[in-house]
């Protein structure tokens, strides 16, 4: 007989027909989940599902109270369920359009919070300065980078001028190659003047070859920059070469950074922050830690007046029902299902399914198919009602909790939030990611405890206590709060120390490549 354990598996629902294994435990071992008396049939990894009732052949399986796939053969109670037994299967959603919205209040109003902020001329709120170089096409990518490589962490600029966060290259591999007109071109040229405009960049520099699509002037005047932000259109055709362009953007930079440096931190209120919601390399722990601790965070900020934006449509799939019912209008909840449908096309277009999504990584951290993921991911944007749909990489007006058409793939995915004007990014991971997302300071929370302790010089925060049960959801989640409010006044983030977030600037390409 195998030895009695407990509280090595949650049923987070009491309909629950799995079980989340916090240990990893062996063939024989003794689960009492609540009045459930269950032994293992098979070894079970931490992380993973046991079966706690008989499942038959082609019976829904379900986890968080949802669906999260069929049994693709029956299941005995004490089996170990993942991807041998259990598989996606598409399922009817009731969408109830606003019915939830009653309860969708968010976390209880507490006192105003602020942070210290930079406030720019024309009013936007900045949580870091930086002179940023955007570049139109990937043939001017080198000479951008070759400009930036000059004022590198311990450069004389940077100690010379220490309220200038850095000089940023953001290059990509698009730009030339592409119809210039239509929805791929116009999505990098949102992605670029979303960039533009945000607040974090005090000053502009934009690289171009000279003979591209996107052209630098076309692009250029569809920014709607401030008038107090300097802006410095460039082509190496015209400078005369790779070295040309160097010296002027350089100099140009060295002229502008007095300008850049001349600004000083004031408090102001938290509505001014614009929080992005992102996870990547998720595991089982996620929709029970982080994600739920990070939705916390969420609704704190919307009760401060804040906005918080939650994306990757491809991993809300299946568990998008759970939004439009807390829809503030019909109009809302339809258009985040016309995304979802967008994606159910394109996806059959590319000869994919949307339950492609889990990762290799995902998988192996107990995750099975997309629609268990999709229940943990969703969990990152809390309880507050949803406010409005936008596309990608568009600007963020409203207030409160919003949804962005971003897709699964995180690089991605954050770039169109920092150009819709996310300001902080925070960044859940339960198998270990390393991102930056600069101009906007990303912090990242760690799901278990084990992915903290390994990969303590990358996470911000242990979100696995949660798991471990030393803290509850609410505690962490405010302590997420209060952390974002410490990195917008200007504390570095563990990803800004090790000096990610230039390369992670990745815009959605889609369109033929000519």
């Amino acid at each position: 007989m195998g030895t009695a354990t407990t509280q090595l598996c949650l049923r987070l629902r009491s309909d629950d027909t799995v079980g989340v294994m916090i240990g990893a435990l062996p063939t024989g071992a003794e689960l009492i989940v609540g009045d459930l008396v269950v032994n293992l049939r098979n070894d079970v990894p931490a992380g993973h599902k046991v079966a706690l009732v008989d499942v038959s052949a082609g019976d829904q399986v379900r986890k968080y109270g949802q669906v999260i796939g069929v049994a693709t053969r029956p299941i005995r109670a004490g089996e170990h369920v993942h991807t041998h037994n259990l598989a996606f299967a598409d399922f009817g959603r009731d969408y109830a359009f606003g019915q939830d919205l009653r309860d969708a209040k968010g976390a209880p109003m507490g006192p105003s919070a602020t942070f210290k902020g930079i406030v720019r001329a024309d009013g936007q709120v900045a949580t870091r300065n930086y002179i940023g170089i955007l570049t139109s096409v990937n043939c001017s990518a080198t000479v951008a980078r070759m400009v930036a490589g000059q004022f590198g962490e311990g450069s004389e600029l940077l100690a010379a001028y220490p309220n200038v966060d850095g000089v940023v290259a953001l290059t990509h591999g698009s730009g030339c190659g592409m119809v210039g007109a239509g929805e791929g071109f116009e999505l990098l040229r949102r992605t670029l003047s979303g960039y533009a405009r945000h607040p974090n960049f005090a000053a502009l520099l934009v690289i171009g070859l000279g003979c591209e699509v996107n052209q630098v002037r076309a692009l250029t005047e569809g920014f709607d920059l401030a008038k107090s932000t300097p802006l410095l259109p460039m082509t190496i055709q015209d400078m005369g070469g790779t070295r040309a362009t160097v010296r002027a953007a350089t100099a140009r930079i060295h002229e502008l950074a007095g300008e850049v440096n001349n600004v000083a931190r004031t408090e102001v209120p938290a509505r001014e922050l614009v929080l992005g919601l992102e996870c990547g390399g998720s595991d089982a722990y996620s929709g029970i830690s982080a994600n739920p601790a990070l939705g916390v965070a969420a609704d704190l900020l919307v009760q401060q007046g804040g906005t918080a934006v939650l994306g990757e449509t491809p991993e809300i799939y299946g568990a998008e029902h759970l939004l439009t019912r807390r829809a503030t209008s019909r109009e809302v909840g339809e258009r985040l299902v016309e995304r979802i449908e967008w994606w159910e096309r394109y996806v059959k277009s590319c000869g994919a399914s949307l339950d492609n999504n889990p990762s290799p990584g995902n998988k192996e951290g107990g995750l099975t198919t997309i629609l268990e993921k999709s229940l943990g991911a969703v969990a990152k944007g809390g309880s507050s009602p949803l406010m409005a749909v936008y596309e990608y990489a568009e600007r963020v007006s409203a207030k409160g909790f919003v949804f962005m058409d971003t897709p699964g793939y995180d690089p991605v995915s954050v770039t169109g939030m920092v150009a819709g004007g996310a300001n902080v990014v925070c960044f859940t991971t339960g198998r270990g990611s390393v991102f930056g997302s600069k101009p906007a300071p990303c912090l990242k929370l760690a799901t278990n405890t084990d992915v903290y302790r390994r990969m303590s010089e990358d996470m911000d925060l242990n979100c696995g206590t949660i798991v471990d049960g030393t803290r509850r959801v609410e505690e962490v989640g405010r302590e997420i709060f209060e952390l974002v409010l410490a990195v917008a006044s200007g504390q570095r983030t563990k990803s800004e120390e090790l000096g990610f977030g230039d390369e992670e600037f990745t815009p959605w390409q889609l369109g033929a490549v000519l």
